[in-house]
């Protein structure tokens, strides 16, 4: 069971609609997928009132398809794709929420802003240009270990990250997503603080690949 105040967004990405509409029967309403195409096709066959999160790492050409379908877009890792994905947005007459993602992992195969990076964005109030997009908080992935104490320092460096970005914005709005963890992790990484938990094997089994 998953503390009050700390959301669950149900890692869907491979798993059939039927599998997604036994979890929405259940009272699951926030889905994660993570290839645009895949969430389309799962749009059109599932209830309108699930809140779709697209998780998966986020390619320019992509971004018109998504604007105006998801509730939240957890995986900005780039000034460049936020600023098309409020482009898009403004030309859509919708606004997006979006989370920056943070690279805090040993494996350089993770996408992100490095911490310092985030912190120049918000010191030099770049979020100030965005007409059509909210920054609701910040996403990231612990490094792929064995070591606890590993991942909780990562965690914690995530958290803190955001901490640190409203000490530099105290006028920031809605700032309030620490989106980490997942079925391996969770319980630490909400120890860190994070508020909301990815998690698809525990909830799916292992993905249909």
């Amino acid at each position: 069971m998953l503390p009050d105040g700390v959301e669950l967004c149900a890692v869907s990405k491979f798993h059939p609609a039927e599998a997604i509409k036994e979890a929405y029967d259940a009272g699951q309403r926030i889905f994660g997928e993570s290839r645009v195409q895949e969430l389309i096709e799962k749009i059109k066959v599932l209830p309108s009132d699930i809140k779709w999160h697209f998780i998966g790492h986020l390619q320019t050409n992509k971004v018109r398809q998504l604007i105006g379908r998801v509730s939240l877009i957890e995986s900005v890792d780039s000034v460049r794709l936020l600023e098309l994905i409020d482009k898009e947005s403004e030309k859509a007459g919708v606004v997006t929420n979006v989370l920056l993602q943070l690279h805090v992992a040993k494996e350089e195969t993770k996408f992100g802003f490095y911490p310092e990076e985030l912190l120049e964005y918000f010191s030099g109030r770049e979020f100030e240009k965005l007409k059509a997009t909210h920054i609701c908080g910040i996403m990231g992935m612990a490094s792929n270990t064995d070591d606890i104490g590993r991942i909780r320092e990562d965690f914690h460096t995530i958290s803190d990250t955001r901490k640190r970005i409203l000490e530099i914005a105290p006028d920031l709005r809605g700032f309030s997503i620490v989106s980490m963890g997942m079925s391996g992790d969770w319980e630490i990484a909400v120890e860190e603080g994070s508020n909301l938990v990815r998690i698809g094997t525990a909830i799916f089994g292992n993905r249909q690949y």
